[in-house]
């Protein structure tokens, strides 16, 4: 046989054996909702209208104990992507770009494309606004944007722009957003679907599934919903589904006894809207927080019937069973709980997340695990399922996540110890990290400088089992579990101090 002919068999073998491990390979569906705690049917929530969620969990396995690395979501989002915590990049902040700190990452979405996956964005993956922008260099396919406050009523803003509009688009008005008019925090409209931007990111993420569907590269392709985010804006069928009069106020609104104060947090980012009184930090009458809450859930049912779209056009495509699909949140919500709103701290409602992972042929229809999970764990996990190196070994930035691949075969199996987030509070010149471990039954707090000795710390522990609600800390009364709990945190890196501000 001649040597061309031979080089072109082995070229068209090579070709084929090729063309078959591409076609292995599982395409990626990542569902990031924003704000959402496990405010859902399948978490045994029994107010929530989340059909849709429910039934991806009952495909996958959800994870009961998943938690975000920090309760903020810029820095979240950056746990996720680069499968490193806050701690240990230093980036706590919405202003801070990760690209100016680690230039050379390499993302969750980078790594797919580097093994031969077409990646792409739809929505708010990243955190665009306040300063931050997307990473461009993450994505195969041009980013797709849309944004995050969004109002159609003329009444909700007065015809003017106002300060989280501008915060979230990155405007320049000459002048402080301080200064600008607060927006409603929320709107009722009847409308189509498609009207906010939760509707057109599952139109663009069909559309993009059309086109994949036709492709035998495979994809990662991020929808990032924006919902419940605040402001509460949803079509007006989704708030029918609620009866506000029934819905209850949080079971317990006052600080836990004895924690420190700096732990707590008041209105945060709701004070950016009205009719929440902008200064008062006295408890919002009970009216207002039935408002708030029934705007949270019909936000949450509307972004769930965007997501069930989404599913269905994955079915319909045939692209379901090629396909792990994964949901996820940026950080938890407090909801009135210890006379708190919105993140922002290291407390349960703020931390815990929902987590489903739905990949065929490895989790078991409908199953649930009680294994701790972190967000930095989501990047491992994926390049597992999807039979990918292990990107720890490979990726310059820190990098923290431990695959759960193991526990989604037999969710029996437990995955870690603890599941680690953080909180920075204090000035600027005294920026004190709230390092926290939380294990099956407790949570240990540990507030202290950077660097400084543990002496000088202060300690917040809750007991799950026998309090849930948080209603007191009790470091003090209970040394020997703190003490257990130590040794992980020992084990654990010190906490890097916040990096300045790049401008």
């Amino acid at each position: 046989m001649k040597p061309t002919l031979l080089l072109g068999l082995a070229t068209l073998c090579l070709g084929l054996n090729t063309a078959t491990a591409a076609e292995k390979r599982p395409n990626v569906l990542l569902l990031l909702v924003d704000d959402l705690k496990p405010a859902i049917g399948a978490y045994g929530d029994k107010v929530a209208v989340t059909p849709h969620i429910d039934k991806l969990a009952s495909r996958g396995t959800l994870f009961e104990l998943a938690y975000c690395n920090q309760a903020v979501c810029a820095p979240s989002r950056n746990n996720l992507m680069l499968g490193a915590r806050s701690t240990s990049t230093g980036l706590y902040t919405l202003g801070l770009n990760f690209r100016k700190a680690y230039p050379d990452a390499v993302t969750m979405p980078q790594f797919f494309a580097k093994h031969g996956y077409s990646t792409a964005a739809v929505g708010k993956v990243y955190h665009v606004g306040h300063g931050n922008t997307d990473d461009t260099a993450s994505w195969t396919e041009d980013y797709h944007f849309e944004p995050v406050v969004e109002y159609l009523l003329e009444e909700s803003t007065k015809g003017q722009l106002t300060r989280e509009e501008a915060y979230f688009t990155n405007a320049k008005t000459g002048k402080p957003n301080r200064e600008l008019p607060r927006g409603a925090a929320w709107e009722k409209a009847d409308v189509a679907d498609n009207a906010y931007s939760d509707g057109r990111i599952a139109d663009v993420g069909i559309e993009r599934l059309k086109d994949y569907a036709q492709d035998d590269q495979p994809f990662f392709l991020a929808l990032g919903f924006t919902k419940p985010h605040m402001p509460f804006t949803a079509p007006a069928k989704y708030w029918e589904l609620y009866d506000k009069e029934k819905l209850e106020l949080a079971a317990y609104r006052e600080r836990p006894k004895g924690a420190p104060t700096y732990a707590h947090k008041g209105y945060g980012e709701l004070a950016q809207y009205t009719p929440v009184p902008e200064f008062d930090k006295a408890p919002l009458a009970p009216s207002l927080q039935k408002s708030l809450i029934h705007g949270y859930y019909a936000s949450t049912s509307y972004m769930d019937a965007q997501i069930g779209r989404v599913l269905t056009a994955l079915d319909e495509l045939e692209l379901t069973d090629n396909t792990i699909v994964v949901l996820w949140s940026d950080h938890g919500f407090h909801l009135g709980d210890h006379g708190s709103w919105t993140k922002h701290s290291n407390y349960e409602q703020a931390n815990r997340i929902p987590l489903i992972f739905s990949a065929p042929g490895v989790t078991p229809p409908g199953s649930q695990t009680k294994a701790l999970a972190e967000t930095v764990d989501v990047y491992p996990t994926l390049a597992a399922l999807a039979n990918l190196p292990p990107p720890a070994a490979t990726v310059p930035q820190p990098f923290d996540g431990h695959s759960l691949a193991d526990t989604l075969k037999d969710p029996s199996k437990p995955s870690k110890p603890y599941a680690y987030h953080a909180y920075p509070r204090g000035p600027q010149d005294k920026r004190m990290i709230g390092r926290a471990l939380r294990t099956e039954r407790y949570r240990l707090v540990e507030w202290k400088e950077p660097g400084a000795p543990e002496s000088t710390a202060d300690y917040e522990l809750y007991d799950y089992r026998d309090d849930p609600l948080e209603t007191k800390n009790i470091a003090t009364e209970r040394p020997d579990i703190i003490a257990e709990i130590k040794v992980h945190l020992r084990s654990l890196p010190e906490a890097k101090a916040q990096r300045p501000k790049q401008r």
